[in-house]
């Protein structure tokens, strides 16, 4: 071989695969485009899912229910979901399967407005607690009060949809259940009504993964995902170390993102994105699937390989 034959397959080895050659992947978010998603967005424009061969389609779905249920009947590759439904979705006999890490720590928080009369969890004793979904939030608000000294036939439940803060701010509930920290914090802090967070994983709930990636058990191209979440923890090394260059590139691929609630968020959310985004806690996901249990959630305990992988692993 000679010097330029091996020069022009070295430089032909370094380029990044023709679009023709790339690898498609349909990845349906959980919700419309925000600062949650921001290692996918980054490793789109900075050209990480290229160089690793991919082209993703990056949809964000009509309705949320539908991401895992798109991911489990084959129209889609990849879906964005959530942890603790997850397990109640594997239970109701959806195959999935986690497959990696978007936000590695619980977002969610009991919300109280900061200068209102709840002090404590305790003091929710006869008030009205307003919640969006069902099921996993009353087993997380069952845990915080029983953790402080209470039941749920201490509260009364009222389902504010999706109007968690305005439910707040008007006064309709004393607390609501299923705030995101990075998001209706801010946004009362914007409207000038000052939130208080009590985070779920510091009143003796399992902590768990609040993003995480997850793909049809039965159909999944473990290579090709792993080739997806090596993108993705490129984009989050570089988010790590230029969060401000990085906020800049992902608020200029959409206006609607350019508002001062997205930038709180951003700064509030990056910190939270998984490094290690095909590494898998085992432990984390055996310790919630004990905790749903114990709610009265799932039936049974399915072992960790039933509900989530790494795809790296050999």
């Amino acid at each position: 071989m000679t010097r330029l034959t091996a020069a022009l397959l070295a430089t032909a080895l370094a380029l990044p695969a023709s679009a023709q050659d790339q690898d498609q992947i349909t990845l349906v978010l959980d919700w419309f485009i925000n600062p949650d998603h921001g290692p996918i967005i980054l490793a789109d424009e900075k050209g990480f899912f290229a160089e690793a061969g991919l082209e993703v389609e990056i949809v964000p779905p009509a309705d949320p229910a539908d991401p895992p249920k798109m991911a489990a009947a084959g129209r889609a590759d990849l879906a964005v979901s959530y942890q603790p439904q997850l397990h109640l979705q594997i239970h109701q006999g959806l195959p999935l399967k986690r497959v990696g890490t978007l936000v590695a720590t619980p977002l969610n928080c009991l919300l109280v407005q900061e200068d209102g009369p709840i002090e404590s969890i305790a003091d929710l004793k006869d008030k009205k607690v307003g919640y969006s979904v069902s099921g996993v939030e009353e087993a997380i608000l069952g845990s915080l009060l029983k953790a402080n000294g209470l039941t749920m036939d201490d509260v009364e439940l009222i389902n504010v949809n999706w109007a968690l803060s305005p439910s707040l701010m008007s006064g309709q509930v004393d607390a609501v259940i299923g705030a995101y920290r990075n998001f209706e914090l801010n946004q009362m802090e914007i409207e000038g009504h000052p939130g208080h967070c009590f985070y779920v994983e510091e009143e003796g709930l399992p902590a768990y993964d609040e993003l995480i990636y997850v793909a049809n058990s039965e159909t999944m191209d473990e290579e090709m995902i792993a080739r997806f979440l090596g993108a993705t923890e490129r984009a989050t090394q570089y988010i790590l170390n230029h969060p401000e260059e990085s906020w800049e590139i992902f608020a200029s691929t959409s206006s609607e993102l350019q508002n001062e609630l997205n930038e709180k968020a951003w700064v509030d959310t990056y910190p939270r994105f998984a490094t290690r985004p095909a590494a898998l806690d085992a432990g984390r996901y055996q310790a919630f699937e004990a905790f749903l249990q114990e709610a009265g959630l799932i039936p049974s305990l399915n072992p960790v390989s039933d509900i989530a992988i790494d795809v790296t692993a050999e």
